[in-house]
């Protein structure tokens, strides 16, 4: 009996931690990371090769 909660118990803070650490690199340095990526290319300058292809 107390087996099962004690191995209930460990397998809750196991999956507890295991999504916390996974959120805390999401939000730490995967989402950062996109937006910045998504940063560089807004302010990366245009192609001329598009331009000269329509004229």
């Amino acid at each position: 009996m107390v087996l099962g909660a004690t191995l209930g118990t460990a397998l809750f803070l196991v999956i507890g931690l295991m999504a916390f650490w996974l959120l805390t690199f999401l939000m730490g340095f995967a989402l950062p990371f996109w937006v910045t990526l998504g940063a560089m290319q807004m302010l990366r300058p245009k192609r001329l090769t598009e331009e000269e292809a329509e004229s």
